[in-house]
């Protein structure tokens, strides 16, 4: 046994548990934790500029890679209330965070004192656990609950909050001999996968939606053998896109309302049987179960009971961490393939695949005016960044169409907040990704109002030497609510753009307001600005040259014109298409398609 401060056993088990990076801001209340992190070395840390950014940093660096855990720290008071929404995210999508809050001494806690606020009751709901720890004896132990709550069962956050003299406090703890909590994740029995197989056996058009449980628990491999072996095509949310490469010849497309593809709803209207795993049947993947659901079994395995049932009810439902089902689904599967008693998938797989390449389910991309189409810059992207690019984003229309026209071959190769979509999360998450991984190419994606929300995070990138690639395209709008006004006939308080006094006369092409390449290089990056589709390839090769010698973040601005409505529609049998298609012509628009 050691006597220590209690903030001393807080890091020390921080670091038994495997952490080894941080995000934050000090301040007094959370000081008496800083000073033990600076003692110890052992615990990188990495400066915001917001507690907001920071949480979402924790969670970029979470997404990036299978067992990280991020860490955000903050001090007393609004520095918390900064942090719920990065909780709300995080909570959302299924992504362990661990936030820490200094917090008022114990006795001060009820006087409203100055950046007092009880923390732990406005984060419970969204958090898997909220404590004010309120005696330092506690403190090793409530860290040591937290790790093991953050990995048990559906992964999420936790907020340990420490008052000013709890962290302060000596106790006695003996770290050599602390061992983490085994943690605990439901699996599905034997009974219950050779049922679902029986079911999807008798199947005529089955599908599986790989949903983001598969990429948090490390299973992608899994599902394309299980796919492989049993010849079914594979549908992935948005969540758990990457899980089956874009390529893959049983990739089936995505479905939804927004970002989806022709052929992925095409081919879930095609189909009589779903086997969900890991999913969550988000509204904008089903639209109504009514038609979502018409004419079709489904069996959901999630890893959390009160998922199963919330939406609709399944025919069939277990309650499983993904890789343990998806582990037995391929032995079983196997069994059954060499018993001969696993249906030929051949012409309904080569059926589903027809449909990625039929001019029909295609939509344009190849458009040349000027300003650009948003359509062509994705066309551009997938041709100059390949196969191996790492893509962070959060919500807008440039999420929504980049996820129709993009490409992802690899599991967390898209790094997207998915429930929850708050403006501004991209360039913190993208640091949060780059110092979790310095060597991927990494490439975020913005619409101008998301890139605004948090601009100041990129001297994050700079001070600490994390280059990334920011493509911003900028049509000076809010793009995606702007579209939804529509169906109200208006346009109203939704245009970004203004005549910026320091703009000279002969550059002013539209009314674009903020000079983003400005605020960029006063931020200490650098900036590109693009007008033509020729223009973007010489771009990212410039952006990546600059990374390579300055390491930090490259934004390159892509002016787009004013107004593209995205393909989008109330129900999977019912999107439409605003753009010409690949075939040459667009779907008839519905009413609300023809509010322009």
């Amino acid at each position: 046994m050691a006597k220590m401060k209690a903030a001393m056993a807080a890091v020390l088990v921080m670091e038994k548990e495997g952490v080894t990076q941080a995000f934050g801001v000090p301040g007094a209340a959370i000081n008496p934790l800083y000073a033990q992190l600076r003692e110890r070395q052992s615990i990188g840390h990495i400066l915001a500029r917001h507690v907001e950014g920071a949480s979402h940093m924790a969670e970029g660096y979470t997404r990036a890679k299978a067992g990280n855990i991020g860490v955000c720290i903050g001090t007393s008071g609004p520095a918390g209330t900064d942090m719920i929404t990065g909780l709300y995210s995080a909570q959302a999508d299924s992504i362990p965070i661990l936030c820490i809050t200094g917090q008022a001494p114990r006795a001060r806690l009820h006087k409203e004192d100055f950046q007092a606020v009880d923390i732990a009751t406005i984060a419970k709901p969204v958090t898997k656990w909220a404590t004010t720890v309120m005696e330092p004896a506690q403190v090793p132990r409530a860290f040591q609950q937290a790790f093991h709550l953050m990995r048990s069962g559906r992964p999420g956050p936790v907020l340990i909050d420490l008052p000013f003299d709890v962290q302060m406090a000596e106790i006695e703890f003996d770290i050599d001999t602390y061992e983490p909590l085994s943690v605990y994740k439901p699996t599905a029995s034997r009974k219950q996968i050779e049922k679902a197989i029986e079911m999807l056996n008798g199947a005529e058009r089955p599908l599986i939606v790989a949903g983001g449980g598969i990429i948090n628990a490390d299973a992608s491999d899994l599902l394309q053998q299980f796919a492989e072996i049993a010849g079914v095509p594979v549908i992935p949310t948005l969540m758990g896109w990457g899980s089956i490469p874009d390529d893959h010849p049983l990739m089936a497309g995505m479905c939804g309302l927004q970002t989806s593809h022709r052929y992925g709803n095409a081919t879930m209207l095609a189909s009589d049987f779903v086997l969900g795993i890991g999913n969550r049947w988000a509204n904008r993947h089903t639209g109504s179960p009514e038609v979502y659901c018409k004419g079709r079994k489904f069996i959901h395995v999630d890893i959390e009971p009160t998922q199963i049932g919330r939406v609709f009810a399944p025919d069939y439902g277990i309650v499983s961490d993904a890789k343990a089902a998806l582990q037995l689904f391929v032995e079983v599967a196997q069994e059954w393939k060499a018993a001969g008693k696993l249906r030929d998938r051949t012409a309904w797989a080569a059926e589903c695949s027809a449909r990625k390449s039929d001019v029909q389910y295609l939509r344009k991309t190849n458009f040349d005016s000027v300003p650009m189409k948003p359509q062509r810059v994705y066309q551009c992207m997938n041709n100059a960044f390949g196969r191996d690019v790492t893509y962070v984003s959060t919500i807008g229309l440039s999420q929504i169409a980049g996820a129709q026209f993009l490409h992802v071959y690899h599991p967390r190769h898209w790094i997207n907040c998915g429930q929850a979509g708050p403006l501004g999360w991209t360039i913190p998450a993208a640091l949060g990704v780059r110092a979790a991984d310095p060597t991927r190419k990494l490439v975020a994606l913005s619409g101008d109002y998301d890139f605004q929300f948090m601009l100041e995070e990129l001297a994050v990138g700079a001070q600490f030497k994390l280059p990334y690639i920011h493509v911003v395209v900028n049509n000076s709008y809010l793009g995606l609510i702007r579209q939804s006004q529509r169906g109200f006939t208006m346009d109203y308080c939704v245009q970004l753009g203004f005549e910026n006094i320091n703009t000279p006369a002969h550059e002013v092409t539209q009314s674009y307001g903020v000079d983003h390449l400005k605020v960029v290089e006063g931020l200490g990056c650098k900036g590109i600005r693009v007008h033509k589709q020729e223009e973007i390839a010489p771009a990212i090769k410039q952006a990546e040259a600059w990374m390579a010698e300055f390491r930090v973040p490259v934004v390159i601005e892509i002016i787009l014109e004013r107004v593209t409505n995205i393909a989008m529609g109330t129900e999977i049998d019912n999107v439409v298409e605003f753009e010409e298609l690949a075939a040459g012509k667009a779907d008839a628009p519905t009413a609300v398609g023809m509010l322009d």
